[in-house]
This record gives structure tokens, sequence and C-alpha cells, in this order.
């Protein structure tokens, strides 16, 4: 059986026995059940599992501080009298190659706010984006790919 569905199972486990199915309470069982699997960790063998946790929850906090980063940046141009906003069109060469890292990259861009994917080329390697603040357009783009692509391709790869 996978690490992740014996963590899953803990988790819900944890959730039972304490009489609460919120999402605070399957956190601590997951953590509680990823500690324990940890310890266990020999058992599994040869797993990736345990690295590519620390990467998924690496590329959630980088979200998340992206999130935030650019919510008060349009916050800022949108509530003082001069607009900083240089809105431009950037298209930004993936790494990425499979379905599910263009998927996630794309959607993690649309998400933060002052930026869109708008499409992707036919040959699948290059990602159209469109930002509210296009100072410098390679600026963007290294910025894309050094952090957002990077840390999607290190959690899935």
């Amino acid at each position: 059986m996978s690490p992740f569905i014996l963590n899953t199972f803990l988790a819900l486990s944890w959730a039972a026995l304490v009489g609460s199915f919120t999402l605070p309470s399957l956190l601590i069982g997951y953590a509680i059940g990823y500690l324990a699997l940890w310890v266990a960790r020999p058992l599994f063998g040869k797993t990736s599992y345990f690295e590519r946790v620390w990467r998924v929850i690496r590329l959630a906090l980088l979200f998340i501080f992206e999130l935030v980063v650019s919510s008060l940046r349009v916050v800022w141009d949108v509530v003082t009298p001069t607009h900083l906003s240089r809105p431009g069109i950037v298209a930004v060469p993936l790494d990425a190659k499979t379905d599910g890292e263009i998927l996630l990259v794309a959607n993690l861009v649309s998400l933060t706010p002052g930026s869109l994917s708008l499409d992707l080329s036919p040959d699948r390697r290059t990602l159209y984006v469109h930002a509210m603040f296009v100072d410098e357009p390679e600026t963007l783009r290294r910025s894309l790919k050094a952090g957002m692509e990077r840390r999607v391709l290190e959690a899935l790869r």
C-alpha cells in the first residue's frame, strides 16, 4: 500500500477519533500520520513520498506568498491616484511537458491577482500570460520560470 493512502487513512482515523471531520482536524491527523509513517519509512522501501510532501508544501507556501504580494500590489495601484500598471502580454517558454504540469502552472498564474494565462501555443511549449505590471518582459518571464514553474515541476516530478 502506498504511503499516501496510508497517510490519508491515518488522517481520517484521527478525525474519527476526535469526532470532528473539519479541515484543521484532518490537517492535524495528516501531520501526525506523516510523522508516524516517517518513523516507519524503512518499511516502505524506496519511495519519494516523504520528499514530495515537502515539495508540495513549498509550492503552496510560494503560491500564498505570491498571492499576498500581488494582491497588495494590485490594491495599491487601484487606491492610489497614480497608476503604476503597465499591462502587457508575455510569452513564457515552458519546461513543463505533461498535461498536469502545464495545467497547474497555467492555473496558478491565473489565480494570482494581476496575471492571467491567455493561451498555450499549439506545440505546448509556450504559455502566453497577460500581466498587469510588465515593466520588463524578461524579468516577468524569469520570475515565472524560476518561481512558479520550477516549484510545480519539483512537486510533480
